[in-house]
């Protein structure tokens, strides 16, 4: 069963840098309508609950990847996703509310 409403992500690792970083906090649409590029929370069997980017929907399901190739899983490593294993839709990052540029 999934989750209706709202709700909060933390994402760890470094599969969505430069767009997210280890430690960010994510208000996400549990249940929520993918869409091609919007960040999405899925589920692979096996592997924790992680943040990626929809690409494109085909007769197999949802393909999934991640901003940064060096770095995770995706459907490109994994296969692509029912839409029972895509649980939310990210909405916005929460904290920090301001990145410091590094350059």
């Amino acid at each position: 069963m999934r989750p209706l409403g709202l709700g909060r992500a933390v994402v760890r690792g470094r599969s969505m840098e430069p767009t997210l970083l280890d430690g960010d906090h994510l208000l996400v649409r549990w249940g929520g309508r993918p869409r091609p590029g919007l960040l999405v929370v899925v589920q692979w069997p096996g592997l924790p609950v992680s943040v990626k980017r929809v690409g494109h929907r085909d007769d197999d399901g949802w393909w999934v990847e991640r901003d940064n190739p060096r770095e995770g899983t995706d459907s490109w490593s994994a296969g692509p996703l029912t839409t029972e294993q895509v649980l939310g839709v990210v909405l916005v990052r929460l904290w920090p509310l301001r990145r410091r540029r590094t350059n």
